[in-house]
């Protein structure tokens, strides 16, 4: 009796003992160890949701009937798509990594796939973005990840009978989970057999089929079989990583963690269900405006000075930054967002040192910023200069040998003795982050 209760506990997770018994390959392993030094990414919501100008659930939010969210297709003509471009920018920006939509909620495709017809070779532009985002980061030196919707509002396979959006496409079929698990394992077969190697999957869908955020159960209301899933990705790709948006605890097989609109330990968004993992590579994913996809009525872009401190925070926190863009439906980059990223790796270029293969700090995000660490350096993140100094009670280490400005090795005064630390901070400067570097020894 005791064994079967753990297996039905298993099956209401959408796991298996089999998953659960997941040891990541040493391939994998060395790939979470680059994904946790990257810190920063770049997210990419495109797609023909982009034409209508009102972000990526406009055929939910909108209730689009499948026959006439399918005429999309024939007006996707992304003339000034540039892959190149687009991996410049990014690695211009500081960005280690890209995490493309392959295929959203919508169910649309954005890869000569076998197994649907709504996809990318049947649009007026008939030529594989996925294959030339592929080819162009592996030409560039950044690492590609690919994000895959786990849900689709077009087909009838899907089981959307028990799903919580979708609800009004038009759909009469009944579901059935065996045929539409098989479709998605071919169009993974694909994406992790015809564009090389590939960084991880990003999984994303999984809320669609539990209760509403906010409630206490939050068990799937299908058996997703994530070990079929997550075992065919680790066996065509074991350095591949998997993670998944599904807002909680993460599950047996999965490599890395996220956090949708949060900082780890944070709510803000009122999505995370989840604790931090210790065990696992986090990473927190945001927009440059409100939007995902691209949006027309949407001007409420961040600063320079909010993407810094959000990058910041992550990075003291343990976590990447996946900071997003929704290109217009031409393939252009608005210019708001080229000039916010242009401007990321230009800070990055003074600062990168105090971001890049850090750990979190000894302390969590205070009011007059953060601290991020690694070897025998603290980097202190002075991102509110009021304060005329910043004093820690309990500093982990015995001495300070040096203290200085990061950008011109300015030395900064401090005391360190009898249980007492504290480091001198009344800058008179417009920085947006006067980063102090304490060289330490235990």
């Amino acid at each position: 009796m005791k064994n079967l209760l753990i297996a039905i506990v298993f099956l209401s997770l959408g796991l298996s003992a089999k998953a659960q018994n997941y040891e990541p390959s040493a391939s994998n392993l060395k790939q979470r160890e680059w994904f946790s030094n990257a810190r920063f990414g770049l997210f990419i919501h495109w797609g023909p949701f982009s034409i209508p100008g009102s972000g990526e659930w406009v055929m939910n939010d909108r209730k689009l009937t499948v026959h006439n969210y399918t005429n999309l297709k024939d007006f996707f003509n992304p003339i000034d798509f540039d892959a190149a471009a687009y991996v410049s920018m990014a690695k211009n920006a500081g960005m280690k990594y890209i995490t493309l939509i392959t295929r959203h909620h919508d169910g649309f495709s954005m890869w000569d796939t076998k197994y649907s017809d709504f996809n990318i070779m049947n649009t007026p532009y008939k030529k594989d973005i996925v294959k030339m985002v592929a080819d162009e980061c592996h030409k560039q030196g950044i690492q590609l990840y690919f994000y895959y919707s786990l849900l689709d509002w077009r087909r009838e396979d899907f089981p959307h009978e028990t799903g919580r959006t979708g609800q009004n496409s038009g759909r009469k079929g009944k579901g059935d989970y065996a045929s539409y698990l098989q479709f998605m394992k071919n169009q993974l077969t694909e994406l992790l057999t015809n564009y090389g190697e590939i960084g991880g999957i990003w999984f994303d869908g999984h809320w669609d089929q539990t209760a509403p955020e906010g409630e206490a159960d939050r068990s799937s209301r299908i058996d997703w079989k994530y070990d079929e899933i997550y075992g065919l990705i680790h066996k065509l790709q074991p350095q591949c990583m998997i993670g998944n948006n599904h807002h909680l605890t993460p599950f047996a097989g999965e490599d890395f963690q996220m956090f949708e609109r949060d900082l780890p330990g944070e709510n803000a968004s009122g999505l995370s269900f989840q604790t931090a993992s210790d065990k696992l590579p986090l990473e927190t994913c945001e927009t440059i405006s409100k939007s995902w996809g691209y949006n027309l009525s949407d001007t409420s872009y961040k600063t320079n000075k909010q993407l810094v401190n959000m990058l910041v925070k992550a990075s003291s926190l343990g976590a990447n930054l996946l900071l997003n863009i929704g290109p217009m439906p031409s393939g252009k980059v608005q210019p708001e967002f080229q000039n916010r990223l242009a401007s990321m790796g230009e800070w990055l270029k003074f600062y990168g040192e105090s971001i890049y293969n850090t750990k979190a700090g000894f302390v969590k995000p205070q009011p007059w910023g953060s601290v991020t660490q690694k070897d025998n350096k603290v980097y202190i993140h002075i991102l509110d200069s009021k304060n005329a100094s910043v004093a820690f009670d309990k500093f982990p280490y015995k001495k300070i040998t040096k203290a200085y400005l990061l950008k011109d090795k300015t030395p900064i005064k401090f005391i360190h003795k009898k249980g007492l630390t504290e480091v001198y901070t009344g800058f008179a400067n417009e920085e947006i982050d006067n980063v102090v570097v304490l060289e330490v020894a235990k």
